[in-house]
């Protein structure tokens, strides 16, 4: 087993390796099969078999610079979904206890705690005050 380790580890020496889209990827791989599987199209099986062959080329080159830029474009697509799915279920745990609020200067979504009536708020990130209302 270790032979094998080492074997493998000096093929991959100069490669670019695993990133977030090869798991992107992976995931759209298998929702194409799941979606194949439930409707019975066989050409689903063939983009679902293109889109695995793509993420194992990206993994085994040795373009780095070429394999970063499409990660890179990848995750500026993907962080702000990733964000967004986050705060959601953040404010869907915490809605008994806890107030989301935006600030009006700056847009950062803040946290606070649920009490009843009008605050005087600041904004911890550009330091300006800001009124809101908690209705319940």
């Amino acid at each position: 087993m270790e032979k094998f380790k080492q074997k493998m580890m000096h093929f991959m020496v100069g490669r670019y390796g695993i990133d977030k889209l090869y798991y992107g990827l992976l995931g759209v791989y298998l929702v194409l099969i799941l979606v194949a599987s439930a409707m019975g199209a066989a050409w689903i099986n063939f983009l679902a078999l293109a889109v695995v062959i793509f993420g194992f080329y990206r993994v085994f080159s040795r373009n780095y610079a070429k394999r970063r830029a499409e990660n890179d474009a990848f995750l500026r697509l993907w962080n702000p979904i990733w964000s967004w799915c986050k705060l959601t279920k953040n404010r869907v745990r915490d809605c008994r206890t806890k107030v989301y609020h935006t600030c009006p200067h700056c847009g950062v979504n803040l946290r606070f705690p649920r009490k009843k009536g009008k605050h005087n708020v600041d904004c911890p990130r550009c330091g300006k005050s800001f009124e809101m209302k908690v209705w319940f």
